[in-house]
This record gives structure tokens, sequence and C-alpha cells, in this order.
């Protein structure tokens, strides 16, 4: 199937500094693929040129198959700031200064993306009264006119409290469901975690890997043994196999496994067999900040 995005060799610099690095990796249709980076990473400086907004020294994309274009541009809604409404206007008229000014969609369309966002009972309010998470969700709504295939957003929960965090994820899950393919640039680990389907880790402009979420982000079991020889118990660990990497911290061992495969009855009859009483024998779950810091070594 057709890549929605393709990015090909994209190089960015601001004078000495290098923003991005010769990326290139591919967003499949009807995914939710998230940019996750520390801040600095090049996350804006990649939306920003692929939507036309900044031009990359080097290298090039695609959409839809097709170079960017005017066309394509239209197939495709964004939110990439912080919302720029007017604070005396109601949401309709908001969202008509915006239909004016992009020429997207139907005047229909407004109560349709006001009742998508969850707007429809305080459409007739001023923007100057809503949350932050209104706000942003009204954001969201602007960039829905026209009902584009697919929707790119930087650190869209951005500011929220957890209660506006919780609506725009629900938001985000709703609008993939619907069959929106959504590119969306974050810090968060734990966003990317609970709503994309895929990811690519940028560090310092330069791609540290990309794919699937539970692929690139998979946790490991980590059990942690010791005993009275830790050296002969070494030893015999090294024999036992299953495990996909030993560290040995003073007389503490741990063994990494693929995610829910540490079989702990196993583990410890199998030192019994070979004349070892375990004094520690305890699971632990690697945590995905644990991954995500060894992965951007921030």
């Amino acid at each position: 199937m057709e890549p929605i995005l393709s990015l090909q060799g994209i190089s960015k610099s601001y004078g000495p500094i290098r923003a991005l690095n010769d990326v290139s990796f591919q967003v499949p249709p009807g995914s939710v693929f998230g940019i996750l980076g520390p801040n600095g990473s090049g996350k804006t400086t990649m939306l920003s040129i692929i939507l036309d907004i900044l031009k990359a020294d080097s290298g090039n994309f695609s959409w839809f198959g097709q170079p960017g274009s005017p066309a394509t541009r239209k197939r495709i809604g964004s939110l990439l700031e912080t919302p720029n409404f007017y604070h005396y206007l109601s949401a309709v008229n908001n969202l008509k200064v915006t239909q004016a000014i992009s020429g997207r969609g139907t005047p229909e369309d407004i109560e349709r993306v006001l009742e998508t966002v969850k707007l429809s009972h305080r459409k007739n309010s001023r923007f100057s009264s809503y949350s932050l998470g209104m706000k942003q969700r009204l954001a969201i709504g602007a960039a829905l006119l026209g009902n584009p295939q697919v929707l790119v957003f930087d650190e869209p929960t951005n500011g929220l409290d957890p209660v506006g965090i919780a609506e725009i994820r629900a938001l985000i899950k709703e609008l993939s469901a619907q069959g929106k393919t959504i590119i969306m640039a974050s810090h968060l680990l734990d966003e990317v975690e609970k709503v994309c389907t895929h990811v690519a880790i940028l560090k310092k402009g330069t791609l540290l890997t990309a794919g699937q979420v539970d692929e690139v982000l998979a946790n490991e079991d980590i059990v942690e043994v010791s005993a009275a020889n830790p050296d002969h118990l070494r030893t015999v660990l090294e024999q036992m196999g299953g495990y996909s990497q030993l560290k040995q911290d003073g007389r503490q061992i741990q063994l990494f496994f693929p995610i829910g495969s540490a079989n702990m009855e196993e583990i410890n009859s199998y030192c019994f067999r070979n004349s070892i009483t375990l004094n520690q024998l305890l699971l632990k779950k690697k945590s995905l900040e644990a991954k995500f810091f060894e992965l951007t070594n921030d």
C-alpha cells in the first residue's frame, strides 16, 4: 500500500546548527504516526518542511505518492502553533473567518466539525470563555474544515491540564477510527505510547529509529537474581539461555527477556538443579521511559 507521506534524505540547517540530518521514513495510511524527541530535536522543523512552510536544504518528500503542491496541501489539515482565534468572537464565527481565509469546506462543514470536537453546546460562546482544552479542540476543528484525509499536529496537548490532555487524546483516537491518518510531534513518551500506532524517534536532527510503536518501544522483562556465590551463579546462568542480555552489578545479576517471556519458576528450578539456592528472584518491567532515555541518551 502506498505511503501517505514519504521523506527521503531531508536535511535542514540554520547557520552552523544542523536541525535535520538526512532523515528518511514513511507514514502508512490510517496510522497515528508520532514524531518523538526531546525539545530541540528537529520535530517542528520537520513538520514545517512537509507543510511547505520551510524549504529543506536537501532531500525531498511526497504526499500520496506526489511531490508536495497546493493541491495536495488541501488534503491536509494542520495545527502547528497555539490556537490563533479572535477572543471576542464565538466558535462559529471564528471558524467562518478561518474558512474564508483558507477557502476550505462549506458553511455546513462548521456544524459538522463542532460536533466532532464536541463543542456544539458552546458554539455561540466567546472564545475567551473557553478552557485551554476547549480552545485546543476548536483549533483541531479548524484543521478539520474541508474534511482532510491527513491531520498534522505539533504538540497537541502542550500546556493542557490532565482533563484537557485526556480530551485531546480521545479526540485523536476518534479521528483515527474515522480513517484519518494523523501525524503528530511530541516530546512526551506517554502520549506516543497511548495514542500512536507508529513512531519515529529524533535526536538532535538525526533519526534514531522508526516503526510500529509496540516494536520500537517494546518493553522488556528484567529478572534480578542473586546468590551466595555470584560468580558461580553467573557461570550457571550463562549456560541457561532464553534471554537477550545478562548484566552483573556487584552481587546482583540482571537477565533481560522479551516482554512476557520470563518464567520465574523455570529460572528458580534451573538454578536449584545446578546446586544454587537463590536469595533473590525478582521480576521487573523495563519502563518505556528508560527505553526512550536510552535511545535519546538524554
